[in-house]
């Protein structure tokens, strides 16, 4: 049999975890084309639910287990003139919420896994897109703002510019334990993710005239902050901080002819929920399931109705989450007006069983009920 070739651009966290899972299925080749030179190291964290990590775990065996730090809490709070109120506990007795792993080390891990699978990686400066017309499937995974994306999609995004920072970083504390937690705070939605014994990472989502004004002084801003919320005295430490601005961008045109994109590209949505890589899974999982599908039937990929199946049953979900999550923080900011009303809702939330449970099946496995 002939293997099918698939071509993947782009060597972000996407672009690798694709190429990885996709050179799992058998009768295809893959291909990596990444631009040439060297990166910025990814100094950030990823949250992924207990389902995604499975999946992971099943298709990758040199992912170790000690490079994802589990959860089994999660607290979400909400800043009154008065109080924080812990208006949600997620709690898992005999399993996990979510897991949290560094980029940069999954990242390592994967280019090993691609050298080790005899995925064939090219480093090359793509100029346009006939220069892989010879592959059954191309899959763009190069973020959200390639201008290759405007030959291929016709159909406006949807599209959101928040007008917010989010700043990101590490911090390293003695605390004796610390729950990964979401603060919903007046200036913006604070989240903390433990990925080891003694750090955690955050991600703060401010407006951009607030992170303007504190720019010359932000480490130490987020540094009181942090020790304000978690009402822990002990002395903290800072480190590799980054920002980046934050918008919604939600395409409705996921392919033309044999062409998809994934990842970023194909939806970026708000950090207040950590869903944006959980999505990017459920999209690599269908897809690898839709290639394994018509490859097994010795079916042209190129001359399939793949793309259509994968468009089909992906769509309805990202759209649903990505507006969902751009609901949740609408509901969150701060207004004079509402808040009053919002603090009557988040109380009765803390009592509400059943919201609880639908929380915690929603996050893990999303809208595949």
């Amino acid at each position: 049999m002939i293997k099918q070739r698939i071509c993947i651009v782009g060597d972000g966290l996407s672009g690798l975890m694709t190429a990885v899972i996709l050179s799992k299925v058998s009768g295809v080749e893959v291909n990596l084309i990444a631009k040439k030179g060297t990166k910025n190291a990814d100094k950030r964290t990823t949250a992924i639910s207990d389902t995604n990590y499975k999946f992971i775990n099943q298709n990758i065996k040199s992912l170790k287990q000690k490079l994802f730090w589990p959860s089994q809490k999660i607290d979400l709070f909400y800043e009154t003139s008065k109080e924080n109120i812990n208006f949600l506990n997620l709690n898992e007795a005999n399993s996990n919420l979510m897991y949290v792993f560094e980029n940069d080390k999954i990242k390592s891990v994967l280019l090993k896994e691609i050298s080790k699978n005899k995925i064939k990686l090219i480093r090359k400066d793509l100029k346009n897109l006939d220069e892989l017309k010879n592959y059954d499937l191309i899959i763009l995974c190069i973020g959200g703002q390639s201008k290759i994306y405007n030959n291929i999609t016709k159909i406006r995004s949807i599209k959101k510019d928040y007008k917010e920072i989010a700043i990101t970083g590490y911090v390293k504390h003695n605390f004796k334990k610390i729950n990964t937690s979401q603060f919903f705070l007046k200036e913006g939605p604070l989240a903390i993710l433990p990925f080891s014994k003694n750090y955690f990472s955050f991600v703060w989502s401010v407006k951009k005239h607030f992170f303007k004004n504190n720019l010359k002084k932000i480490s130490t801003l987020v540094k009181n902050k942090i020790v304000e919320m978690l009402k822990n005295k002990q002395d903290i430490t800072i480190s590799n901080i980054q920002s980046y601005p934050i918008s919604l961008s939600l395409r409705r045109q996921y392919h033309q002819k044999n062409i998809l994109i994934l990842g970023e590209g194909l939806h970026t949505i708000h950090p207040v929920a950590g869903q944006g890589f959980n999505l990017v899974l459920r999209d690599i999982k269908k897809l690898k399931e839709i290639i394994k599908y018509y490859v097994g039937l010795g079916i042209s990929i190129k001359n399939s109705y793949a793309l259509n199946d994968f468009y089909n049953s992906r769509k309805p979900e990202n759209t649903i989450m990505s507006l969902g999550v751009d609901v949740t923080h609408s509901f969150f900011k701060q207004n004079k007006y509402l808040d009053p009303f919002k603090e009557i809702i988040v109380k009765n939330i803390k009592n509400n069983e059943i919201l609880k449970k639908f929380s915690k099946i929603i996050s893990n496995r999303g809208l595949s009920l």
